[in-house]
């Protein structure tokens, strides 16, 4: 697997590519790669004849006080995974690179549903995403980029933008990859104390039962109420949010019979966990 560093040098790989008439699928990550991840790339693989991966820790999606200086980075490693994934090529910039010496000015943000849920407690956060991820797609053009539905507001915010913008990707979202226990991966897992592991996995339980339980008729605020105590209960620190919102558009409340989507975040020890299901 080739790595460059470098815009242009991305984009002579990648027109290569083209020249010889292969499709290429993106898989952005901010590295630290787990299972999630990998299977990412080889869904890519099963679609397109080469991958590109890119491994970027994006600090304009990271707020005050949040753990962009401790975000675990380990590139050699991921290079590793990625090489015997069947990855072909790894995409892995510096600020200065993705952003410019100045750090530039633009960004893109998506009004409503870039402001609610995860937007609302991390003020700023999908401008970031939004913003690194649009770069990335006009930097490689692929055919397909890849996203876990493990972030399911940002997968949504991704399709909201790209289409809004007449981007022309397809953007693929792959369900959450879970450990036997249910916990959905995530690199910030390595958090977790041992005590903590052992706890984590109650936010999937828990918002399963709520999925069930509206499903049968239940109240959305109070299975919310119900769930964040659960949380509490079980040792999580603090909750940002339960709820349960419409699963084709969650600026909708959800509505019963129709699609919905229940998605939680909360803070245990030094993680903060988010997860979500239909």
């Amino acid at each position: 697997m080739q790595i460059v560093r470098t815009i242009a040098e991305m984009r002579a790989v990648v027109a290569d590519w083209r020249g010889a008439g292969l499709k290429v699928g993106l898989v952005p990550t901010m590295g630290a790669l787990h299972e999630g991840h990998l299977t990412l790339v080889r869904t890519a693989l099963e679609k397109c004849d080469r991958v590109i991966a890119t491994i970027f820790v994006n600090p304009k999606q990271f707020g005050v006080n949040e753990d962009f200086g401790t975000y675990p980075r380990t590139e050699k490693e991921d290079a590793a995974k990625l090489d015997n994934a069947g990855g072909h090529l790894l995409f892995a910039p510096n600020v200065d690179e993705m952003y410019g010496k100045d750090g530039g000015v633009t960004k893109v943000s998506v009004a409503g549903l870039g402001d609610i849920l995860e937007g609302k407690f991390r003020p700023g956060f999908f401008d970031g995403v939004a913003t690194v991820v649009t770069k990335l797609l006009l930097q490689a053009l692929p055919d397909y980029a890849f996203f876990g539905e493990k972030d399911y507001q940002q997968l949504n915010v991704i399709k909201r933008f790209a289409a809004d913008l007449n981007i022309p990707v397809i953007i693929e979202g792959i369900a959450t990859v879970r450990e036997p226990d249910g916990l959905a991966m995530s690199s910030r897992n390595a958090y977790l104390l041992d005590e903590e592991r052992g706890i984590a996995p109650t936010l999937y339980r828990t918002i399963s039962e709520v999925s069930e339980r509206f499903k049968v008729g239940g109240k959305a605020e109070a299975l919310s109420k119900w769930a964040a105590q659960q949380l509490l209960d079980a040792g999580f620190q603090k909750v940002d949010y339960v709820e349960i919102r419409h699963g084709d558009d969650l600026t909708r409340e959800a509505v019963k019979g129709e699609p919905i989507r229940v998605l939680a975040a909360a803070f245990l020890g030094k993680a903060r966990l988010i997860d979500n299901v239909d």
